[in-house]
């Protein structure tokens, strides 16, 4: 589960990277941080009208999950900016609230997640499918891929 929780975060963070390139090559510059986790924590709240023990509620099935813990006293010190979340957490906290891990860390990205929790694992295909494809060796895998490119090249 870890893994896919994994591939979570690297589909958000290449979201974020297409980003900041498409805004390197327009403006030639970039504005990276804007704020931090704190911040971004403190403004969902505000304008959800969350509080601190909602957002773990929120969290519960995902941490149940993917056997993630997170307390009060993690969340707590996310808000008050003494601690930044590791990459589990986050990835926790942006399932939660529906947002981007990239924008919950204060970067300068759309809030709005790529994907969302719902459309990655509706019916819970996906996430079997990630979590077994993750189990076979590389030469594996490639043949799983040839055979989709396959499948989906005779459609």
């Amino acid at each position: 589960m870890f893994k896919f929780l994994k591939k979570i975060f690297i589909i958000e963070l290449e979201f974020f990277f297409n980003i900041v390139y498409d805004e390197i090559t327009q403006t030639g510059k970039v504005s990276i941080m804007a704020e931090n986790t704190s911040t971004r924590l403190k403004a969902i709240m505000a304008q959800r009208g969350l509080k601190q023990a909602d957002i773990l509620r929120l969290a519960q099935p995902y941490c149940e999950k993917y056997k993630i813990k997170m307390g009060k006293s993690d969340l707590s010190q996310f808000v008050s900016g003494k601690v930044e979340p590791g990459q589990w957490k986050l990835t926790i906290l942006g399932l939660a609230l529906d947002v981007s891990e990239a924008w919950l860390m204060g970067l300068d990205v759309p809030m709005e997640r790529e994907t969302t929790p719902a459309s990655l694992d509706g019916d819970g295909r996906i996430g079997e499918f990630v979590g077994l494809f993750c189990q076979l060796t590389a030469e594996q895998q490639a043949l799983i891929i040839a055979q989709i490119k396959g499948i989906l090249s005779a459609q």
